[in-house]
């Protein structure tokens, strides 16, 4: 098939499965078209069956906010003509959702007929979703998409408690396209060197630094960890909450055991050589990172918010505590760290429950439902009304 997909190209979660997503199809033989701002982070050197259409919005003196939402529209319009598109895929409600009608319903009055997708990601629904001012405009979009989907059950809840959508929201979890199936737990010592001693632990985290992502938290956690194991903090990434992050880690006296590694475009490598992943957050939708963490064998210590006990399996893969127990989380993680047997236990464990979310396993998923899509558009119906 040649399918669309719109996706927001940075380090965020959707964009980080759109675009993965997009590379599985494209190996599988499909003609995949992002169609985006920007090349998106993850795409790498270019492929086989993959092409890039970059939008460009327009910086005319009469507009105060550039108007991406027509371009993209337009834009999609333009692909989906001239590449004979059979389908799009929009990944994220806010505005993918609301320019693929657009685009449709131009398209339709020049005979040209394509349905499209909207995977919903989590925020698009729990945060900005919310706002009134949006509710209308995602509501439409929702009923008016051929076909919608999200990442976790627990999204699927929050979409319908909070929106008048008439669809059968189908869940197709987020998925790791690389994971690592050697059952061994050996830590490649000379790459982790670089960042601890032999002695000492590495407790790692990963996220864009917002309020939500409780950043705080994780330092407070390993302050905790640290008074009675020796241990190292990697903050991967970068936000509006690193200033708060510094000034913490300087007021309990641990910025020299707190190593600030800022974005990078993968994480795995430092992953790998650590021993576990927090991920306190206020609110996930899936969790995404603490997967990655878990398919390379790092166990994970998480809230229990939002769809994170979909992913991370408390006893089994890491511990689960409420929203802010920075107390419980620290006994979870001293429980793993100080016990070498439990702690390779649960790396192994860790691996295990990863492979559920192979993206072997969900890829059939989303090509089942494109081909139900198209043909349904082309009968006159909704797959999942």
């Amino acid at each position: 098939m040649k399918i669309g997909i719109v996706l927001y190209p940075t380090f965020g979660g959707s964009g980080v499965v759109a675009t993965e997503l997009g590379k599985a199809l494209a190996e599988k033989g499909h003609e995949i078209h992002f169609i985006t701002y920007s090349q998106p982070v993850r795409l790498g050197s270019f492929r086989d069956n993959i092409f890039y259409h970059e939008v460009v919005v327009s910086n005319y003196p009469l507009f105060e906010f550039q108007p991406y939402e027509t371009e993209l529209a337009s834009k999609m319009v333009d692909v989906v003509e001239h590449e004979g598109l059979d389908l799009l895929h929009v990944h994220y409600a806010i505005p993918h959702a609301s320019a693929a009608f657009m685009a449709q319903q131009i398209l339709s009055s020049r005979g040209v007929i394509i349905p499209f997708i909207t995977t919903l990601h989590g925020t698009d629904i729990t945060l900005v979703g919310r706002d009134k001012s949006f509710e209308p405009v995602i509501t439409f979009c929702l009923n008016q998409s051929n076909a919608v989907t999200a990442v976790s059950e627990s999204l699927k809840r929050d979409t319908y408690a909070h929106f008048d959508t008439k669809r059968t929201i189908e869940v197709i979890p987020n998925f790791i396209h690389n994971i690592d199936e050697d059952p061994s737990t050996a830590i490649d010592f000379e790459k982790r060197r670089k960042y601890a001693r032999d002695e000492e632990k590495i407790i790692v985290h990963v996220s864009n630094f917002r309020k939500v992502k409780r950043v705080e938290d994780v330092v407070h956690i390993f302050h905790e960890v640290n008074k009675s194991t020796n241990a190292r903090l990697l903050l991967i990434g970068d936000g509006p909450e690193r200033y708060n992050v510094e000034r913490l880690c300087r007021e309990l006296g641990t910025c020299d055991r707190v190593m600030m590694v800022g974005k990078i475009r993968d994480a795995t490598e430092l992953m790998k050589v650590s021993d576990l992943f927090l991920l306190p957050s206020e609110t996930e939708s899936f969790g995404l990172a603490a997967l990655e963490a878990m398919a390379v064998g790092v166990p994970v210590i998480s809230s229990n918010t939002g769809g994170i006990p979909e992913v991370n399996k408390h006893g089994f893969s890491g511990y689960l505590s409420d929203v802010g127990d920075v107390q419980d989380m620290a006994a979870n993680a001293k429980k793993l760290l100080s016990n070498e047997q439990r702690l390779s236990q649960f790396k192994v464990q860790a691996k295990e429950q990863a492979q559920k979310f192979c993206i072997t396993k969900v890829l059939p998923r989303y090509e089942r439902l494109y081909v139900q899509t198209v043909e349904n558009m082309k009968n006159g119906k909704v797959v999942n009304e």
